[in-house]
């Protein structure tokens, strides 16, 4: 009899220590603790919280207003805008990211009470449907940032368009100074590379 319990014994023990270590018999009980699952599940989305958000780039901060007009596609009343009539040569770029947008010599005075181009550099600038049903809206193609409409078929300069550009969704840099950094999704792997490179020199 008592070699029948303690063989009975043992296999509790045996089946309770598979793992090398005694769990006692609330430990099934505590593995599936809801709280213990909760707790894993809020780190988890934590961890993809923190990750996604080391992944957006860090845009040039924003006033009031140019987030009015860049983010909700607002518009600054005519002939008041800082570059309505700027006859200076040099690039205009993105207030939002530092994309190069527009040449002075793509610039023109137009008499639309905005800054007027009829060009814009290769790929800057994406042209979307505008949400009027008739109009078409233009976007830095860096950051999405609203920049106003394009209009053809005006005959007001050889090339026949019009970029209507609001003012504060630019900012000139004038010929001979260097231009700022293009802040995109990647930038910050760039800048490590870059950092990279400078220790290795």
């Amino acid at each position: 009899m008592r070699s029948f319990v303690l063989c009975l014994w043992c296999s509790v023990c045996f089946l309770g220590c598979a793992d090398g270590v005694f769990h006692g018999p609330n430990a099934v009980a505590e593995a599936k603790s809801p709280q213990a699952d909760q707790s894993a599940v809020q780190k988890s989305r934590a961890k993809e919280s923190k990750v996604t958000n080391n992944m957006q780039p860090k845009y040039n901060k924003l006033t009031e207003f140019e987030k009015y007009v860049l983010l909700k596609k607002g518009t600054e009343r005519p002939f008041v805008g800082k570059y309505t009539d700027t006859d200076d040569a040099g690039t205009y770029i993105c207030r939002r990211c530092n994309a190069p947008l527009y040449r002075s010599d793509h610039k023109f005075h137009s008499n639309c009470g905005w800054p007027a181009f009829d060009d814009e550099l290769p790929g800057s600038v994406t042209r979307l449907p505008d949400a009027d049903g008739f109009r078409t809206e233009i976007v830095c193609s860096n950051c999405g940032g609203h920049l106003g409409h394009v209009f053809l078929g005006e005959r007001l300069t050889a090339k026949n368009t019009r970029h209507c550009v609001n003012s504060v969704s630019m900012q000139f840099i004038p010929r001979g100074d260097p231009l700022p950094p293009t802040i995109t999704k990647n930038s910050k792997s760039n800048d490590s590379d870059r950092r990279r490179a400078n220790d290795k020199k």
